[in-house]
């Protein structure tokens, strides 16, 4: 319920106040379709957490960039520590996502895909829904890749790979994501 994430949110605020330290990361944080974006723990406490994210699923996996917003405390010693592990850090893309930030088309950008792949999720459950009425994409409705859940009396796992394989679909089986037997499905991105 609402209400027991806010108690969580300010017993775990009241934790880092008192000396504690909180890693967050931004996984999917952009990408919320269902409601406004959850903001940043971050901002209630920022001398306590160390806030981390990737432009992985809003640019590009290709280039390779990650931040981390750190308490003041720890801006020297984690630069220190990068700087022995790895001196070679790419730079090109950093200057352009700085741009992208410091212009405010980074945000631009954000909303518009924002709204795009919200739109993709929205029509492929519409088909979904009248090509094999009772599957189910489990979760919050968040990110770019969701899962598929097949309905008992459904197709299985494999004949649906396969069939999508023939028309030149690739996707990945959903069991290979259970410890145990677990219901067939399709991993879509």
């Amino acid at each position: 319920s609402r209400s027991a994430r806010r108690r969580f949110g300010r017993a775990l605020r009241e934790w880092a106040l008192g000396g504690g330290l909180v890693i967050e990361d931004d996984y999917d944080g952009e990408f919320r379709y269902d409601r406004r974006p959850v903001g940043a723990f971050q901002g209630t406490a920022p001398e306590h957490v160390v806030y981390f994210g990737t432009t992985s699923e809003s640019l590009s996996p290709a280039l390779r960039l990650s931040w981390m917003a750190l308490p003041p405390g720890l801006v020297q010693p984690v630069a220190e520590a990068k700087l022995h592990a790895d001196s070679h850090a790419e730079v090109l893309g950093q200057l352009a996502l700085a741009r992208l930030i410091e212009t405010h088309d980074y945000d631009r950008h954000i909303r518009a895909a924002r709204l795009r792949y919200g739109r993709r999720r929205d029509l492929l459950l519409a088909r979904l829904n009248r090509a094999m009425p009772g599957v189910t994409l489990p979760g919050v409705a968040a990110g770019l890749r969701s899962l598929l859940l097949l309905p008992g009396d459904g197709p299985a796992e494999a004949d649906l790979l396969a069939a999508c394989e023939r028309r030149g679909i690739a996707l990945r089986a959903a069991s290979p994501l259970w410890h145990g037997p677990g219901p067939g499905g399709l991993h879509i991105g």
